[in-house]
């Protein structure tokens, strides 16, 4: 691209095509382009008309250009959306920093030329591209498709809505060379996105997906035929998801059965997908495995890209169950099940004592451990099997594991982390059985490497009525484990920092601080601390971490005294500062008041010392449902 400055008129893009009206206010702004180029912004202008061919996004920047919106326009083209933790994910707006159809096509023609180069010895087993119910989503496959057809590289097309888990286990099933799920999982109606596997079925992870990001930035110009609708032809098997549905289904169901020793249907339930494709499965699952006694919340059974019920399409929010509550008191049933809008996520709320707990991500995953690790004999050598969990979520699936003599692993946030290891550890001969985050999310490497909200339905019903059997409701059967385990509980939210800089001062005035160095933190005493942005762990002879460090980001981990673990860390995805707290005590209340103190420390000592402007909630629920409220 050329940084001349223009006087102004009417302008060739810089490729050579169309003429492009540009404004004299425009053409002589020059900061840095994200390449390390000084492109004028009237140069962005014309690059995005000269390659973007879709008449909405083209409408939205001329519009702006029009107009001389001259901060927007630098909002929307400066700088591109980055390819980061498994792919993209952002608000649909036309320009480089938002999810479009062009973004989509770079980032298709960036992987297609990676896999074409540096996997040609199975870029002909082609790629498997999925997709949500989300505006676009199924636009923004069939550009994707074009870009691996321009490479001779055969598509495994996903014609109809499907659930994010079918992807990952159509890679496996296809023994394809990637695969590429356009959704935006549980985000808001405005966002969509682009995820992806690599040929192990795992999401992408480094340095693959520094590598990927290198090819997209080396293929942006769209190919001759980028643009064009999608064709049949020899490299386009658009009858992928007829046949792979039904090999996913028996799958899940001989997994879930595999679990229990006399398969027995739960009770009497209601589900949601929240307006998602998980209805678009999950009831005809069930009813295959003999599981008819379900009753659906109709406002949110189909799907639906607007989410008009809903606030926010997460099942972890406030109010994101409030119909299916009503729809269960009203046909007098006692559990709800849900997913998230592509379904890789999975939540359970119970009535108990005439009032409605919404587990959490970390009792839902060590109740479906517990029904898991039941399935071992007691007087067997289980030391081949493992189970895996993140470093924010709970330690006791740790102890349950050692309790069985069964492996564990923790592992960094994120599936991409869980999967990969668990692909590392079948190489050393393990088993991996189980794995979950606390978001949740859980994984069955039987079914598929990814977050599976289908399949950990199916087993988690099979283990209701397993526990029903024995006379335990699910909230009872969850706290028969913490009498077992010590009483868990957990405070996880949020600090909003609405600036990457102000997130950075935070970590770096607690890093300067005396806090860590003197193994003080108000009043609790720090028995160990991790920081895996700097690769320092306190406990550890040569203060090497036990996991991978990660300079690209903030995280801290503290272990104080009391059985107390925090992990402090800004978010790769969303203007916020994480926080995890776990607490193990003898009682709920003593486990309580940990929790909380430790995040009255928090803010006290770190966010009002080093960054008084971030905002959070004044109204925090622990996992036990206390409400913790903060003056």
């Amino acid at each position: 691209m050329s940084d001349k400055k223009h006087s102004g008129g009417v302008q060739r893009g810089p490729i050579g095509g169309q003429p492009v009206l540009v404004t004299s206010s425009l053409l002589d702004l020059h900061t840095p382009y994200s390449y390390g180029m000084m492109d004028t912004l009237s140069t962005l202008i014309q690059t995005w008309l000269q390659w973007d061919q879709d008449p909405t996004s083209r409408a939205e920047i001329e519009q702006l250009r029009d107009s001389n919106a001259v901060e927007e326009l630098e909002k929307r083209l400066r700088n591109r959306i980055e390819f980061g933790t498994a792919g993209l994910r952002g608000r649909m707006a036309a320009g480089f920093s938002c999810m479009n159809s062009l973004i989509v096509i770079q980032a298709s023609q960036g992987l297609a030329k990676f896999i074409r180069d540096q996997r040609s010895d199975i870029a002909s087993h082609g790629v498997v591209i999925g997709h949500d119910a989300r505006h676009n989503s199924k636009k923004f496959a069939a550009l994707a498709a074009n870009a691996f057809i321009a490479q001779k590289i055969p598509v495994f097309l996903f014609d109809q809505e499907a659930p994010t888990p079918l992807v990952p286990f159509g890679v496996s099933h296809f023994h394809a060379a990637a695969g590429i799920m356009v959704t935006a999982s549980h985000n808001p109606a405005q966002d969509n996105g682009y995820k992806v596997y690599s040929s192990n079925g795992a999401q992408i992870n480094r340095p693959e997906d520094g590598e990927i990001a290198q090819s997209i930035k080396d293929n942006l110009e769209p190919w001759p035929t980028a643009w064009e609708p999608l064709q049949p032809g020899e490299y386009l098997r658009s009858d992928s998801y007829q046949q792979l549905l039904p090999h996913y289904m028996d799958r899940v169901g001989k997994f879930m059965k595999s679990t229990v020793a006399n398969w027995e249907p739960p009770k009497p339930f209601v589900y949601t997908p929240l307006h998602g494709v998980g209805g678009l499965v999950l009831p005809e699952l069930c009813h295959s495995l003999g599981i008819d006694n379900h009753a659906s919340v109709e406002a949110q059974e189909i799907p639906d890209p607007d989410f008009p019920t809903v606030k926010f399409p997460n099942p972890e929010e406030s109010g994101a169950l409030d119909l299916s509550i009503e729809t269960a008191d009203k046909q007098g049933r006692t559990l709800i099940i849900a997913n998230d809008p592509d379904a890789d996520r999975f939540a359970v709320a119970e009535k108990v004592d005439d009032k409605w707990q919404l587990l959490t991500g970390n009792h839902v995953g060590v109740l479906l451990a517990s029904h898991i690790l039941d399935s071992y004999d007691a007087d067997k050598d289980w030391s081949h099997i493992s189970v895996l969990t993140t470093t924010v979520s709970s330690g006791m699936l740790a102890k349950m594991a050692a309790a069985k003599g069964i492996h564990f692993k923790e592992t960094l946030t994120g599936f991409k982390w869980m999967a990969n290891v668990a692909r590392d550890l079948e190489k050393e001969g393990k088993t991996v059985s189980f794995a979950y985050e606390e978001a949740l999310g859980y994984m069955f490497p039987s079914v598929c490497y990814d977050k599976d909200g289908i399949t950990a339905a199916t087993v988690f019903l099979a283990a209701e009525a397993k526990w029903r059997s024995q006379g335990l409701t699910v909230y009872a059967k969850l706290q028969k484990l913490f009498a077992e385990f010590g009483h868990h509980e957990t405070l996880n939210n949020y600090f909003r920092s609405p600036d990457p800089e102000l997130t950075s001062t935070l970590f770096q005035g607690i890093r300067g601080s005396n806090c860590l160095a003197d193994m003080k933190f108000g009043r609790f005493k720090i028995l160990r601390w991790r920081d895996l942005t700097k690769g320092y762990d306190s406990s550890t002879a040569d203060n090497k971490p036990d996991l991978p460090d990660d300079p690209t980001s903030q995280m801290l981990t503290l272990w104080l005294e009391g059985g107390v673990r925090f992990t402090f860390r800004g978010s790769g995805t969303e203007p916020k500062v994480k926080f995890y707290i776990e607490s193990c005590g003898d009682s709920r209340d003593d486990a309580v008041k940990a929790v909380c103190d430790t995040f009255l420390t928090i803010r006290e000592e770190w966010v009002e010392r080093f960054t008084p402007s971030m905002s959070y909630s004044k109204q925090l629920p622990t996992s036990s449902g206390h409400m913790l409220t903060v003056e």
